[in-house]
């Protein structure tokens, strides 16, 4: 090579030196401004500018400063980024939680306060906790944390200088609260009707809030693979508990029937809400109680009957599953068995086992889903919230004399049905009042309550199923002639029957209670309690634990199991009796002889048959979650907006 040549090329290896560094990509956002890299990059000195971001324009402060804590060098930069989009979208993201406060201290980080040239950042304390009280609602929607609102990356502390984005946030809401008036409910719910993935990320997010006393799960899939979402209240979440009663409620079994399903899901942040904030009778309820809500039975109903709306009053469309199955004429006929064999001593008439044969009909996934539910735990009772009337109905709900449509057909448990149900309809605002305009029906001589085969006879529900093939003792709850109200009514609906669903949930705790064990102090399983002249027996859960719902009055109530002897006790429960009675049995082992009797205690080959051929397993597997897919049903809004796709957002990667 030249000596002539040489010079001139070292002068350019020199000169182009720069481009040797590191990449500008392995610099994470935020980074170089806090020193931790740098790009190599030349900036012109920055200065404050006015503050002209569409959704951060309601800050406490008008002037901001470019390049941003993220490296943003310009306005236009930061508005076109993954981190202002999700700003812009997390209202609704979250369903109105944690807003505005993410927004505004999100904003406070793409444009933070400038004074004399200088960048303020936003206090680390006000970052910590928004977290602590936040991040349970992105995890309710399965997304991470977002990477700018690391509190310890791009948030300084108060000796360091630093702002509060929520400072005037905070004194507006102080201001707010002293305006109110004592009587003034501190429970806040948005009174709006939700979609399916709504409905699944508020019950998962109240769950997270009430952790301590919730959580959520999930009984199965419906026909289009929607999750059966249950959200559970007690104070031990989770299991069942010695002596503590289990109740359910469930909404929406017919699709096109909504107002229930928003009524269970304002219960839920209701029962949340009030717990924390020391409301006593919700604790008192949580505390002693299991309670189970499952919002919508049938949620591909539902998304049917809600693209009609109102407008419709939902009387078309969204009755059935997707399967054009009315869910409650898809349980097992046991009534018809019932009616069979009652007038044989030899003939159980509780705890009826499924017939082989029903399974060869045609079942549908949500049907079988809830009939696993029912079985797998001790309820005690159960409400099913329905729309078409106003009236509470209750079992039998088909017909004794199968000829007849409307004929009286009552379970032993008239009186305790009854009771039952009076206490939701004198409960509701309007319900058992006799001027209340009715649908068509008249009610006004029996105050709001009817028995179900009376009113109009059908096979196949789902209450005389509770009430023949389990302990459990289910009402159903016609909540009004609109089924598909105005959203405008969600509220008044609301406020009429609050206090009926409490009432509801405080009425379990009648009649009587205990354990049956042997005489070394075991619990005994599956143990038959009887009360004299009610031929409806309960027999006893895991731990040997009952609950039988009884009205005021005296009996005869007997304990026994397969292989033990009968002990039988004399049970008074006066009249304002407010809890139930303890009423435990002792029972000594003795030899088993078989006998004509055999039967009348449920066996393996028995009550404990079902779904025999498989057929409905594949609906049961899998991990549970709800929305299962690569990516959350949130991801859409990041994907189709022509922006690089915010990965950070994704949870596990």
């Amino acid at each position: 090579m030249s000596p002539d040549v040489l010079p001139p090329l070292l002068l350019l290896l020199w000169t182009s030196a720069p481009c040797w560094c590191a990449p500008q990509h392995t610099c994470h956002p935020g980074d170089e401004l806090l020193g931790r890299c740098s790009t190599g990059a030349r900036q012109d000195r920055a200065a404050c500018t006015e503050l002209n971001l569409g959704y951060c324009n309601d800050l406490d402060y008008s002037r901001t400063i470019f390049p941003n804590i993220l490296g943003h060098q310009s306005r236009v930069e930061a508005e076109s980024g993954a981190e202002y989009l999700l700003l812009s979208v997390i209202h609704g993201l979250l369903n109105g939680e944690c807003s505005p406060e993410i927004r505004l201290v999100g904003c406070s980080v793409l444009a933070s306060p400038c004074r004399d040239d200088k960048m303020i950042k936003p206090c680390r304390r006000t970052c910590e906790a928004l977290r602590k009280d936040c991040s349970h609602a992105f995890e309710a929607i399965e997304m991470a944390w977002p990477y700018f609102l690391d509190c310890d990356r791009f948030f300084a502390s108060d000796q360091e200088g630093c702002f509060d984005p929520l400072a005037g946030l905070k004194a507006k809401q102080e201001l707010a609260l002293s305006s109110l008036s004592p009587e003034e409910p501190s429970t806040i719910i948005q009174f709006t009707y939700t979609s399916n993935s709504q409905m699944y990320s508020l019950l998962k997010r109240t769950a997270a809030k009430c952790a301590h006393i919730s959580h959520v799960y999930s009984i199965g899939r419906s026909t289009e693979g929607r999750d059966l979402l249950v959200i559970e209240f007690t104070n031990n979440p989770g299991q069942h508990e010695l002596l503590e009663p289990e109740v359910k409620m469930v909404g929406n079994m017919h699709g096109n029937e909504v107002l229930g399903r928003q009524l269970l899901i304002y219960l839920a942040q209701y029962l949340c809400s009030e717990y924390n904030l020391g409301n006593q009778r919700i604790q008192s309820i949580i505390n002693s109680t299991r309670i189970h809500i499952l919002a919508s039975m049938n949620p591909d109903g539902y998304e049917l009957a809600s693209s009609e709306g109102h407008l419709l009053n939902g009387w078309t469309n969204g009755r059935s599953n997707a399967q054009n199955i009315d869910l409650n004429r898809n349980f097992p006929d046991l009534t018809s068995i019932f009616y069979r064999n009652r007038r044989s001593r030899h003939y159980r008439t509780d705890h009826i086992p499924i017939p082989d044969g029903y399974w060869f009909g045609k079942v549908a996934p949500e049907t079988y889903a809830v009939m696993k539910w029912i079985r797998s735990l001790p309820f005690v009772q159960s409400a099913s919230l329905h729309g078409g009337e106003l009236v509470v109905s209750y079992p039998f709900d088909f017909s004794r004399h199968p000829q007849e449509e409307r004929m009286f057909s009552p379970t032993p448990d008239e009186q305790a049905f009854k009771q039952m149900a009076r206490t939701y309809a004198d409960a509701h605002a309007t319900m058992s009042n006799n001027d209340t305009d009715r649908c068509g029906a008249s009610f006004y001589w029996n105050r709001g309550i009817i028995n179900g085969a009376l009113w109009y006879s059908f096979a196949g529900g789902m209450s005389d199923f509770n009430y023949l093939h389990t302990n459990c003792m289910e009402i159903t709850v016609e909540l009004g002639c609109d089924k598909f109200p105005p959203e405008a009514e969600l509220y008044p609906e609301w406020k009429r029957n609050k206090e009926a669903l409490l009432s509801f949930l405080e009425s379990v705790h009648r009649g009587i209670k205990g354990e049956v064990k042997d005489t070394d102090g075991n619990g005994i399983k599956g143990a038959t309690v009887s009360v004299r002249g009610i031929r409806k027996d309960v027999t006893t859960a895991e731990d040997g634990d009952y609950w039988r719902l009884l009205n005021p009055g005296t009996y005869i109530v007997t304990a026994t199991a397969k292989g033990y002897s009968k002990v039988s006790k004399r049970v008074h429960l006066p009249h304002r009796m407010n809890k139930a009675g303890r009423v435990d049995f002792v029972l000594e082992k003795v030899p088993v002889e078989p006998g004509i009797e055999d039967h009348l205690f449920p066996t393996v080959d028995s009550w404990e048959r079902f779904d025999p051929y498989n057929q409905f397993e594949r609906f049961s597997e899998g991990d549970g979650g709800v929305e299962r897919q690569e990516k959350p049903w949130w991801w859409n809004y990041f994907s189709q907006s022509g922006i690089s796709p915010p990965t950070w957002l994704l949870r596990n990667v």
